[in-house]
């Protein structure tokens, strides 16, 4: 216990949420500090383009057998389901609107990959073995909830029109949803990274990993400035909203766990299966909504997931993860 609660901290208080709530203080302060539009917009497209391509290149490296198929298509699986469980208990519990609890769905079918490295490094320290093409499940995990987030935003508003003002149609949702910029960028990045290997991943390292902590921690910062200042105009998190966030994870979590035992996963794998099912996006759905679904309000989806979800699944959800993992599958 004494070493998660040191991974915990050291997570909580890293260069990236230490931004964002640089950030959210600031704003909450009234500072000038602020990030250019233009500027925000590119930092989310280049964090799309660095996660999708590091993901198929990690998949590439791994090559395809037939576990590693299974799982892959339960994580995908998974992370396009939760979310329609997601936006059907916000909708019932609390009096979101459609885009804002369709944007939180999103981030609970998405994945953290902080908490994911957690709960990898939590099961290294206690000598717990796991397949290294769970990095590849979590990459995979990355898109389907942002696809299934903006269906439930668009097909949930039939008064907005799909892309180019005529009436949505179930044809014209799909295609609008698919050809979205944050999705087709997502996608493409993780085919051509699948594509090219660790060969084009070596030749583009200098562009999409070494600088991928500094553009991640800007890019908090401004999510922290945009949350506050809708904070400052909204209710903030009640009570319901702020269950949701502890109980949420939970729910996923014994979803994930329950897959994993069908498809006859390992202790290591299914602990990490059910951490990246609990997990909330904080990086990746936070780019794709506030490219794809800007009238989401940051304050409510970001604060849910990073103060939330994030600090309950580094201190109690991923030991708890592992306990459960190991009664499902008599690890």
């Amino acid at each position: 216990m004494p070493d998660l609660v040191s991974i915990a901290i050291s997570n909580i208080l890293s260069p990236m949420v230490l931004f964002f709530a640089l950030g959210f203080s600031a704003a909450l302060a009234r500072s000038d500090l602020a990030v250019p539009e233009a500027v925000a917009k590119a930092l989310a497209l280049y964090l799309m383009l660095a996660i999708g391509f590091k993901g198929g290149a990690a998949l590439s490296e791994q090559g395809l057998t037939g576990e590693l198929v299974k799982t892959l298509a339960a994580g995908a699986g998974l992370s396009f389901a939760i979310p329609f469980l997601a936006f059907t208990l916000l909708r019932l519990t609390t009096p979101l609107k459609i885009a804002d609890a369709a944007a939180v769905a999103a981030h609970y079918g998405s994945i953290s990959v902080v908490t994911f490295v957690a709960g990898s490094e939590f099961l290294n320290l206690i000598g717990m073995p796991f397949e290294g093409y769970m990095v590849a499940v979590m990459a995979i995990m990355e898109t389907p909830a942002i696809v299934a987030g903006l269906w439930l935003a668009r097909r949930g508003d039939q008064s907005r029109p799909a892309a180019g003002g005529t009436k949505t149609t179930g044809k014209a949702l799909m295609r609008e949803i698919l050809l979205n910029a944050s999705v087709v960028l997502l996608l493409g990045a993780f085919a051509i990274g699948w594509i090219t290997g660790t060969e084009g991943l070596a030749a583009i390292a200098p562009f999409i990993v070494a600088p991928f902590q500094g553009v991640l921690c800007l890019f908090l910062l401004d999510m922290g400035l945009v949350a506050a200042q809708r904070w400052r105009s909204a209710k903030g998190l009640t009570a319901p909203l702020f269950l949701y966030g502890v109980y949420m994870p939970l729910i996923s979590a014994s979803l994930g766990l329950a897959l994993a035992v069908l498809i006859g996963l390992g202790h290591g794998e299914a602990t990490l299966l059910a951490i990246l099912s609990a997990s909330a996006s904080y990086i990746a759905v936070p780019a794709a909504m506030r490219l794809a679904l800007p009238e989401a309000n940051p304050s409510i989806y970001l604060t849910l997931s990073l103060a939330v979800t994030f600090p309950f699944n580094l201190t109690i959800g991923i030991p708890l993860y592992f306990a459960a993992a190991r009664i499902a599958t008599g690890g």
